[in-house]
């Protein structure tokens, strides 16, 4: 798969572990944070924002025979962390697997997903 290819099973990774409930978000590894960093300041206009792909990580199993996707996502308060951590896992690894099909691509997936925090409530009052 391309560079370009596996830029889009990155998103496809992302979207399907935002869409679980639970998922506040995805914390990107420290290489992207310290890279994000090093990188010229930013104008006060313009906000940071790092992309939802930097919490996963694909890359070709040693042997290549497959795909190894890391998912680091921080979670809310109020859901079970083990739950959510599975339904992350079982989403991604579903959501990966048809993209790789839609393409014609049948090989095996392993999917790791690490609980980086968990997110306490914020009050907006």
């Amino acid at each position: 798969m391309t560079a370009t290819g596996t830029t889009t099973l990155l998103s496809v990774a992302a979207e399907a572990a935002l869409a679980v409930p639970g998922v506040a978000g995805l914390q990107p590894r420290l290489a992207h944070r310290l890279a994000a960093a090093a990188a010229p300041t930013r104008t006060l206009t313009m906000p940071h924002h790092t992309a939802p792909e930097a919490g996963i990580r694909a890359v070709r199993a040693p042997d290549g025979s497959g795909w190894r996707i890391e998912v680091r996502c921080v979670l809310a308060e109020s859901h079970r962390a083990l739950d959510t951590a599975r339904n992350v896992h079982d989403r991604v690894r579903t959501a990966v697997i048809s993209h790789l099909a839609t393409r014609g691509v049948a090989e095996p997936v392993t999917i790791a997903v690490t609980v980086t925090r968990i997110a306490a409530r914020q009050d907006t009052a």
